[in-house]
């Protein structure tokens, strides 16, 4: 497949400010990639540089690698779709504006996570406009599903902070599949797949920046490598002990809690209002819509059971094993591994 930033610099160049153009470029690039379908709402898709990417959001992320300037003071939350982005997205806004405004003031009571901790790539990097100023505060918080490998040479290369969050790969499953089915991101191409057909494209890894388990090897290598800058966290760890993840969060952040704050329950605070069953209930995120991409999302969707096993529910045995053999493969030698039920936690 190539480099990282492969074809780019001949796909579009500092001059050019023909949209049409660049889309005619990018589709011919296209061409030229493996396709695929996704699961459940068959959109195309494309593989490039070992990830697969909707074929929409290709420009947005080919565009963030090329002109994206980080900063060494920003905090990066990388993430899967459907791994417990919405919730580390609301803590880690939370603990960074804590002594802006009070708890019963917080922003996240009225705007959804995913509007405050933007998506790097599909909030500013959708057209050609990168020359704005797109963080006018610092620290910058934003996030992103790009694959370790492709984000920008720009974040490789300065001492910016990244928090990752995976989930077990089963539950991550289920989850993104409920997603889909909620949301018709898709729907002039909608295929209806069935579980079985969509669980036999996660093995192959056939889904937006999949496949799973390269995915969140990459950022788990990077942590091995350099845990100053990365931290990697598991949802199932978050279930167990939120109030001490949530203080290794914030001390990772550079804004850890004084003593003051811990015996005022400033920590237990941010946990309640972050809380799955309180982000449910709040008017923006029951009958809101998120559109700050190129893709407008039901708001409620991003909220659903948060329960650690309840892929059990759904997969059969024949499902299980079939995974358990990949996993075993992927994941041999690394270290890492993965709660699969509650009674793990």
């Amino acid at each position: 497949m190539g480099k990282k930033g492969e074809n780019y610099d001949e796909l579009v160049d500092d001059d050019d400010d023909t949209n049409s153009k660049v889309e005619d470029e990018i589709e011919e690039l296209v061409r030229n990639l493996p396709q695929g379908i996704n699961m459940v709402d068959g959109g195309r898709l494309c593989n490039y540089n070992n990830f697969w990417c909707r074929v929409r959001f290709l420009r947005p992320i080919l565009n963030s690698q090329k002109y994206f300037k980080a900063h060494d003071t920003d905090i990066i939350v990388p993430t899967l779709p459907k791994s417990g982005t919405t919730w580390l997205k609301a803590l880690t806004f939370s603990i960074l504006n804590r002594t802006i405004c009070s708890i019963n003031q917080s922003p996240l009571l009225t705007t959804n996570p995913h509007d405050l901790v933007p998506q790097l790539e599909l909030k500013f990097f959708a057209n050609l406009d990168h020359e704005k100023n797109i963080f006018p505060t610092s620290p910058r918080l934003y996030a992103t599903h790009v694959p370790y490998h492709l984000l920008s040479n720009s974040i490789h290369e300065s001492n910016c902070r990244m928090i990752y969050i995976c989930r077990n790969p089963l539950d991550y499953f289920i989850s993104y599949r409920f997603f889909l089915l909620e949301n018709e991101f898709e729907s002039e191409e909608k295929h209806s797949l069935s579980l079985e057909e969509s669980f036999d494209m996660f093995c192959r890894g056939i889904y937006p920046y999949g496949p799973f388990w390269d995915h969140v090897l990459g950022y788990w290598n990077a942590h091995l490598k350099n845990p100053d800058r990365v931290l990697f966290l598991k949802y199932e760890d978050l279930k167990e002990d939120i109030v001490l993840n949530v203080k290794k969060i914030a001390d990772f952040m550079g804004f850890g809690f004084s003593e003051d704050e811990e015996k005022r329950g400033v920590i237990e605070e941010i946990v309640k209002l972050c809380s799955l069953e309180n982000m449910k209930k709040l008017e923006v995120n029951k009958t809101g819509v998120f559109s700050g991409s190129v893709i407008e999302v039901k708001n409620c969707s991003f909220f659903r059971k948060g329960e650690v096993g309840d892929w059990a529910n759904y997969l059969t045995p024949e499902m299980i094993e079939r995974f358990d053999k990949i996993t075993e493969a992927k994941l041999q030698g690394s270290g890492l591994n993965f709660k699969y039920s509650d009674k793990d936690i």
